[in-house]
């Protein structure tokens, strides 16, 4: 098998080598604008979809479309055994793709035009021809990403993410800690700075996860405590609800490390190829926090502080 994977994980190394970062988001962090951080970005793997986007929201976008380009491509290098991967990796995509999708059925409100998933949607083809919320709530019930129950499309998002990094996990045991983590982050958003208990179809997904232990919990410290040791790793020297977003971009830096360590195996393989797409997508989103910290003007970003 690994033979039909050296494409792919060259591929893979390759798109890593062309990353932008940490030092350099920190340089663009600290430009005085937005014009100012994006120049520094001009000969970069970002460059080509960059171009001609002047605002902040759009250039975010094109730095998920670079990194969903890649991968695009990556699939394409990869075995037809790499299908599976390939689609779970793309996961996050879609699930933005549905999640602006309701927002416009629910509230006619107005979104960015879906992502361009090609071959690597597994659902979106059916469930883009929804026309009314309860069709799109039909379409996904029966489709991979399954029953998701009643809420706003924030409880959507929530149960979406969790599908979907379980999903990752299934393909590849070595997101089952990614998925743990992003779980034990939802439950400790709802409970304790939300203060609403999390939706029976959530707690559906999240229990082969933590278990169910973390359901009594009062606050954060006995959240912790009732997680599986695996899991309480990114709530760990989090003094309270207020520094869970400290914990988010802690995930991400576990997330780019395990990246990087997955880059470094000595035999072309899923992980290889899961680990040049990982660190692409960590860069992309240092960038997007960078860019931010451009466009306010304050010269730091204390997103990227806590990840560094």
């Amino acid at each position: 098998m690994n033979a039909d994977w050296v494409a792919a994980s060259v591929r893979a190394r390759s798109i890593a080598q062309r990353r932008v970062g940490a030092g350099t988001t920190l340089t663009i962090a600290a430009r005085p604008s937005l014009a100012e951080g994006l120049s520094l970005l001009a000969d970069t793997v970002y460059a080509d979809r960059l171009h001609g986007r002047t605002d902040l929201a759009a250039a975010e976008r094109a730095t998920r479309e670079t990194v969903l380009w890649h991968l695009r491509v990556l699939a394409g290098w990869m075995p037809a055994t790499g299908t599976r991967l390939a689609r779970a990796a793309a996961g996050g995509y879609e699930r933005d793709n549905i999640v602006g999708l309701a927002r416009r059925l629910d509230a006619g409100s107005t979104s960015a035009e879906p992502l361009d998933l090609g071959s690597l949607g597994s659902a979106w083809p059916r469930l883009q021809r929804a026309t009314t919320g309860e069709e799109l709530q039909d379409a996904l019930r029966a489709s991979s990403w399954g029953e998701t129950g009643p809420g706003d499309t924030t409880s959507l998002r929530d149960i979406l993410t969790v599908v979907w990094f379980r999903r990752l996990a299934e393909v590849t045991p070595v997101a089952r800690p990614w998925a743990e983590a992003v779980a034990a982050l939802t439950v400790a958003r709802l409970r304790l700075v939300e203060g609403v208990d999390p939706s029976t179809r959530l707690r559906q997904l999240v229990r082969p996860l933590l278990g169910d232990q973390w359901e009594t919990a009062a606050d954060l410290a006995g959240l912790r405590a009732r997680l599986p040791l695996s899991a309480q790793t990114v709530l760990r020297g989090i003094g309270g609800p207020e520094e869970l977003w400290r914990a988010e971009s802690r995930l991400r830096g576990i997330v780019e490390a395990d990246g990087f360590r997955l880059l470094r195996g000595a035999l072309p393989g899923p992980d290889v190829v899961l680990g040049g797409i990982t660190v692409l997508a960590m860069d992309a989103w240092r960038v997007r926090a960078a860019l931010a910290a451009a466009a306010s003007g304050i010269g730091s970003s204390e997103v990227l502080d806590a990840v560094a």
